[in-house]
């Protein structure tokens, strides 16, 4: 075989199996549509795609709706329902019935304290009580002597002084036995202690064979007994929005532990002070606590404003959450979208979503924010 024969024969060969690669290339497999080409481009916002209209779009709704506000909190006692469970006698717990976190019912017994005292009280009063006696007995004999005219007026003027005194002498050491709880009648050094209120024990200071009382331990207060019955929810509120928010308002509460379960209160503080270094003020909610909530639970206030506004509303599978951001793709000219960032409002009907910022009503979006987010992926 010549040279040229086998120059042919190669060329030949060449152009067969490039048409081969050419007819497989057009062929769809299965009947499928080819996949769209996702190009990326230098502004990490925009996406490039071949095929744009495997991405339709859909307009935006226009919803007349309140202004929202959102802000985060947490639940606190009402400090008016915190009650200290204190006792004035010094001395040592014995008998501790009640732990931290335990609920109590009003007048429920808590523990009890032995104390010198009760025992110093006691001596205290006992020689008032002698005292007093003494002095009475005297008085009445100044008084039969001076009606005798034994005694001058001035004589029986001192008397009746002392016994004044005696019997002041014997009021305030009773009194002293009745502030420690100890009855005069039944005297013993242990000293019986209960529950102001029914709530929930927030605070615990003693422990069994503690020292109790203001000299020994350095605290009166033995437990606290909260009612949380009526909470506090407090949240940070931007100094730019304090102007939207007035007293007595009505706050629509989100619980992240029961977000199926909201709740209502209302505002009764705005804090007088802002904090330096993030501009933000104190908010007091008060609301009632169904039994679900405990302290130190984060919580979403909403507040809503008594005018409404124009809100678009568009499809919910038009809004991307990613890191904890909401984004839609609205069309950017040519082949390109551009991925932009809204505030995302409530679930409305016909599964869709109101958007609180970030494009207008009328605006078109892309109807599947994920498929688009997925090509771009690939």
């Amino acid at each position: 075989m010549t040279r040229k024969s086998i120059f042919i024969t190669f060329v030949c060969l060449a152009l067969v199996i490039s048409e081969t690669a050419c007819k497989k290339e057009s062929s769809p497999a299965d009947g499928a549509p080819p996949a769209a080409v996702v190009v990326p481009t230098g502004d990490m916002s925009l996406v490039s795609v071949d095929k744009p209209e495997q991405f339709p779009l859909v307009a935006a709704q226009t919803i007349d709706a309140p202004t929202e506000l959102n802000v985060t909190g947490s639940i606190f006692p009402d400090i008016n329902r915190e009650i200290p469970v204190i006792t004035l006698a010094n001395g040592r717990v014995v008998n501790l019935k009640t732990r931290l976190d335990d609920n109590v019912k009003k007048g429920q017994f808590l523990f009890s304290i032995q104390s010198p005292d009760i025992s110093n009280a006691f001596d205290v009063y006992l020689k008032a009580a002698n005292d007093e006696q003494m002095t009475n007995k005297a008085y009445i004999r100044a008084q039969d002597l001076f009606d005798h005219g034994a005694i001058s007026k001035a004589m029986l003027e001192q008397a009746e002084d002392a016994e004044k005194d005696a019997k002041t002498d014997l009021n305030a050491a009773n009194e002293q036995l009745q502030i420690y709880g100890v009855d005069k009648d039944h005297p013993r050094p242990i000293v019986d202690v209960y529950s102001p209120i029914t709530g929930v024990v927030v605070s615990q200071n003693v422990t069994d064979a503690s020292a109790a009382g203001v000299n020994l331990s350095g605290s009166a207060t033995a437990f606290t007994v909260a009612d949380l019955t009526t909470v506090w929810a407090i949240c940070d509120v931007y100094e730019s929005d304090i102007a939207k928010l007035s007293l007595g308002q009505t706050a629509k509460i989100k619980v992240n532990a029961y977000p199926d379960r909201p709740l209502t209160g209302h505002i009764s503080d705005i804090g007088p002070v802002l904090d330096p270094s993030i501009r933000t003020a104190k908010v007091r909610i008060e609301l009632s606590n169904p039994g679900m909530l405990k302290l130190g639970m984060f919580v979403t206030a909403t507040f809503q404003s008594g005018t409404k506004n124009a809100y678009p509303a568009v499809p919910a599978n038009a809004v991307l959450h990613l890191h904890d951001r909401d984004w839609v793709f609205v069309p950017a000219g040519g082949k390109q979208f551009k991925r932009v960032e809204v505030t995302g409002g409530k679930m409305l009907p016909d599964n869709r979503q109101l958007l609180l910022s970030g494009i207008a009503p009328g605006q078109q979006v892309v109807s599947d924010a994920l498929l688009l987010e997925s090509a771009g992926s690939q």
